[in-house]
């Protein structure tokens, strides 16, 4: 895809956006920009005021640069040092400006198309809604058997000492009202990808509706979950969640981002 296929966008401006869509990358030059031109034609298509965020978790591979070249009105690019997932996602939604913001991955692995599915969701009165690969009528292609059974883990153990009954905590596809926003990303502390359950752990404390909502996912080629590594580190992070929990922390929006 090159740069004058996007040039229909280049010169749309919304200083008041109703939706943000904000994409945490690191090192996507290879993905980011048929993922902006897919996200691009189908907000377009809803004819409501959107901007794009690309919040860039320190790349070293000129992703950053790549999508600045784009030169649109209402897309941001958010530099900062590499923190993890978790951190960038915050840092993007914190500076968004739409009354509703989602955050998907730069792959595109859910569909951009599965948002309207989101939305329905929001406007029924729920205050996030999020991508399911585990509800009753997702569909998964290409997912490795490996991959399966990591997520099929990480999902039970998550439910079992969290609490949280959201079926798929991970998925990367997350629709949040203006309410959300303000409530949790304030108070989230994990910087890494266990960050997904830690929001829904305080949505779950904090007594806001949540929706779950059956997608669409492709396992999209260079994945950078380490199935071994990543599930070690999850367990930690749900027990330091519960931690926090216990010290009150979550009691205050202000306390220091952890990885």
């Amino acid at each position: 895809m090159s740069y004058a296929d996007f040039e229909r966008w280049r010169d749309q401006e919304c200083p008041n956006p109703k939706l943000s869509v904000v994409i945490p990358a690191y090192n996507e030059s290879e993905r980011i920009l048929p993922t902006l031109g897919a996200f691009a034609v189908v907000v377009s298509g809803m004819e409501l005021c959107w901007e794009l965020i690309v919040s860039d978790d320190g790349s070293v591979d000129g992703t950053a640069d790549l999508v600045e070249r784009l030169g649109w009105k209402n897309l941001r690019v958010l530099r900062h040092a590499n923190t993890g997932k978790g951190g960038a996602v915050r840092r993007g939604v914190l500076a968004a400006k739409g009354q509703r913001v989602l955050f998907a991955d730069a792959d595109n692995s859910t569909p951009i198309e599965e948002l309207p599915r989101l939305l329905a969701k929001l406007d029924e009165g729920f205050d996030l809604a999020v991508g399911s690969r585990a509800a009753e009528g997702a569909k998964e292609e290409n997912k490795s058997l490996v991959r399966h059974l990591a997520s099929w883990g990480l999902r039970s153990l998550a439910r079992w000492l969290s609490g949280v009954t959201v079926k798929d905590t991970q998925c990367g596809f997350k629709l949040f009202s203006r309410k959300a926003v303000q409530e949790l990303f304030p108070r989230q502390r994990m910087m890494g990808f266990s960050f997904d359950l830690e929001l829904l752990y305080l949505a779950n404390r904090l007594g806001l509706k949540v929706a779950e909502v059956p997608v669409r996912w492709f396992d999209a080629p260079g994945s950078k979950v380490d199935p071994v590594k990543d599930s070690l580190k999850f367990l930690k992070d749900i027990l330091e969640i519960r931690r926090l929990d216990r010290q009150g922390v979550y009691q205050s929006a202000s306390a220091e981002v952890r990885g």
